[in-house]
């Protein structure tokens, strides 16, 4: 074999190469294809482009409710459902669109309380929308998937959070290696138990 030869092999090696935590990466991240669904879902948060991009969908038609989650108090003393409300509100989303939910503490009480809410309301949820942060999306998928019915189909649409941590640049600083390496542990400490 030619000299050449062997670097154009040594070459095309490197271009398959991948990083080596490409698959927290894939892991971590989730996004769908979003399409009409029954409920716009949104975990507890204080991170306004949550329910901006939530507002979107809906005034794009994609769906006729949203359902921020979380009792959680945020920085202005409001729950997180109260303060992801009033930017919906704001946003120019009927009061009448938006179900409550504001005693969740934490992501899994997030999916419980809601479904609670839905079924409560009659509101069907064969289809719904998870908009969450890019970094907490599989969490809250997974959070969803274990308590709705296997029948429910979720689609998932990630915001990027004001780390603007991404799945091409979290393990680029100490905050996004922190926060993707946190979402990693929180996973086995949620989930450990329904496995």
């Amino acid at each position: 074999m030619k000299s050449n030869e062997i670097h154009n092999i040594i070459l095309l090696g490197m271009v398959y190469m991948t990083f080596p935590f490409d698959c927290i990466t894939d892991f971590i991240f989730v996004e769908s294809e979003i399409s009409h669904a029954d409920v716009i879902l949104i975990p507890g948060s204080n991170h306004p482009p949550l329910m901006e991009e939530a507002a979107k969908l809906y005034k794009n038609g994609f769906s006729p409710y949203i359902l921020p989650s979380g009792g959680y108090k945020t920085q202005l003393r409001t729950t997180e459902w109260e303060y992801l409300t009033n930017i919906g509100l704001s946003k120019g989303i009927p009061k009448e669109v938006f179900l409550k939910e504001d005693y969740a503490q934490h992501t899994l009480e997030n999916a419980r309380f809601s479904l609670e809410v839905l079924k409560n309301n009659r509101i069907k949820f064969d289809k719904v929308i998870i908009v969450c942060k890019a970094g907490h999306s599989r969490r809250a998928l997974l959070s969803y998937q274990v308590t709705f019915p296997i029948s429910t189909e979720f689609m998932v649409f990630p915001v990027v959070d004001r780390y603007e941590i991404t799945k091409d640049n979290w393990y680029l600083s100490e905050v996004g290696r922190k926060r993707i390496m946190s979402e990693v542990q929180k996973i086995g400490k949620y989930f450990g138990d329904f496995i």
